[in-house]
């Protein structure tokens, strides 16, 4: 009589596979997932794809940041969103951005008012469903402008969800005074 013994069973392996990058930085992937997939199905599978990859770091001065410049061609309260940056960058107007900022769906987490030296700020981009920005990107036609702007800025940020406020998810851009 010979004995056989079965092989031990293989184990999946723990945890889900890791996102190497993000998908939908492409625009016919995302138009094709849209397809299929209501909004906010879409959009949260977006933002975890986002929270995975992380920043991309490719462009953080959002003066430059190829994903913004369906924003910065925008105006707003009589200037351009490109316009705002540049006078915030060079100081020239001192205080209130923060309100003019939030028409976009930016808010200014950190800025320098000093007199002298250069004046350094942090911007931070809302990047959910109901984010402000996302109008001016969809009369863009930019539909997967969360995935490029998490690719473009320095840091992404996220908030978890709780029973009472929902998944905060930020884009991080500094703006610097451009070397002279």
């Amino acid at each position: 009589m010979t004995k056989t013994t079965t092989p031990p069973a293989k184990r999946r392996e723990e945890g889900a596979v890791k996102l190497t990058v993000n998908p939908f930085l492409d625009a016919e992937f995302y138009a094709r997932m849209r397809d299929y997939t209501e909004r906010d199905a879409a959009i949260i599978k977006e933002l975890k794809a986002i929270a995975e990859i992380r920043a991309g770091n490719k462009q953080p001065d959002p003066r430059l940041a190829p994903s913004l410049a369906a924003l910065r061609g925008t105006v707003k309260k009589g200037l351009s969103f490109g316009e705002m940056l540049d006078r915030m960058a060079a100081g020239k107007e001192k205080g209130l951005w923060a309100a003019w900022m939030t028409t976009f769906g930016i808010e200014i987490r950190a800025i320098s008012y000093a007199p002298t030296g250069p004046r350094n700020a942090c911007l931070v981009l809302d990047l959910a469903a109901n984010a402000p920005a996302h109008a001016m990107f969809a009369k863009a036609g930019v539909q997967n402008w969360r995935s490029m702007a998490a690719d473009d800025c320095a840091v992404v940020r996220s908030e978890k969800a709780t029973v009472t406020t929902p998944l905060k998810v930020y884009a991080v851009f500094y703006l610097d005074p451009l070397p002279a």
